[in-house]
């Protein structure tokens, strides 16, 4: 049986990949300690999972700041280091190899994190959500515009975040500019209306990103930053779209070839965005002629279409995120075309085991 393309190596940046399966990114609220930091459970998780090409850890709040959801990890202090380096230790005691995602919430996050402080955004715009506070579900408010020292603040916290991932063990890092948050509510005329150098023009709207990149490989090395987009994210924490929207991502993503990085992620739209007449329905199709460097997919892809977008060209990799919740050896179950398991979603997000460790390998 000819080898699944999924299945072939892959090198990004000065790393090869055993396989062209990356785990995605996945926020999991298992760090219920007062650090929030990983724990030994945290390792096993992981280490389970050590068989995709590539991990790429959940969201990494990159300060007390960047915070938005309960139970969720951090990168910015030496407990939290101390946790991920568990982590990392046991992925690659079992050869895999991991990214972390440094996060940063803004508008999304809620006064219940901030000791009654209103959450940070471009500019002071309600996105009208709903936030997972550490009492329940609570409807967002209108957050507080950024000053330009915070935004320094802010691309200093994602150096900081690199730096702190490098000395925890981690063999890159990936920066979420994507699915509504911080970096994202920058990009969009619907959450940025500001009026100096971060807002207004496409190039000022990009601008914290590329200062951002620009940081942080002054910490690690350049080819191992990858990031993550969502181009065609509408309806979803407050976004809509407008005429400018894929313009603004054909702009950020032309000029991300002017970086040696490990990879670009992109998304594929999460809904239906077919009646939205600013929208991309095909981002892949869109985006590996301009993107020269390489290119990870994800969003509701199963074995065959994975297989088919890497042989067709469009991806070099596909990132793959429930299946691997309920299927540890997903890369194995590929391969030998064996049935997947079931994920149980009302364990997604909950303390414990249940849910998380006790999905259990092939027979």
């Amino acid at each position: 049986m000819q080898k699944q393309p999924l299945l072939e190596s892959l090198t990004i940046g000065d790393l090869t990949l055993t396989n062209r399966l990356v785990m995605a990114p996945m926020t999991r609220s298992r760090a219920d300690n007062l650090d929030k930091a990983p724990t030994d459970l945290h390792a096993e998780y992981y280490r389970q999972r050590a068989s995709a090409g590539l991990i790429i850890t959940e969201g990494s709040q990159i300060s007390e700041r960047a915070v938005g959801y309960i139970n969720t990890p951090g990168i910015h202090t030496k407990a939290q280091v101390a946790g991920w380096k568990k982590v990392t230790k046991a992925v690659h005691e079992e050869g895999g190899k991991i990214f972390l995602q440094l996060w940063h919430v803004g508008r999304i996050s809620h006064p219940d994190f901030h000791e009654g402080n209103l959450p940070l955004a471009p500019s002071a715009i309600n996105p009208k959500a709903k936030s997972f506070t550490p009492k329940g579900f609570k409807d967002t408010v209108t957050p507080k515009e950024m000053t330009l020292p915070e935004i320094k603040q802010t691309i200093a916290d994602f150096k900081n975040g690199a730096k702190n991932a490098w000395e925890a063990g981690f063999d890159g890092v990936e920066i979420h500019s994507s699915n509504g948050y911080l970096l994202h509510q920058f990009f969009s005329r619907t959450s940025n209306v500001r009026l100096d150098e971060y807002g207004g023009s496409i190039a000022n709207r990009a601008k914290i990103l590329f200062e951002i990149i620009d940081a942080i490989k002054e910490v690690i090395p350049e080819n191992r930053i990858g990031l993550r987009l969502n181009p065609s994210l509408n309806g979803i924490f407050g976004m809509t779209m407008d005429e400018e929207s894929i313009p603004t991502f054909d702009y950020i993503i032309e000029n991300l070839n002017k970086y040696n990085l490990a990879y670009l992620h992109l998304s594929e739209p999460f809904n239906d965005v077919s009646d939205i007449p600013y929208a991309e329905t095909d981002i892949a199709k869109r985006y590996r002629p301009t993107y020269k460097g390489k290119l990870i997919i994800n969003a509701g892809f199963d074995q065959q279409k994975g297989n088919n977008f890497i042989l067709e060209g469009l991806a070099d990799a596909v990132a793959y995120g429930k299946l691997f919740i309920s299927n540890p050896d997903l890369p194995e179950r590929f391969e030998k075309y064996a049935a997947l398991a079931d994920w149980d979603e009302s364990t997604f997000y909950t303390p414990g085991e249940k849910g998380y460790t006790d999905y259990p390998k092939m027979d």
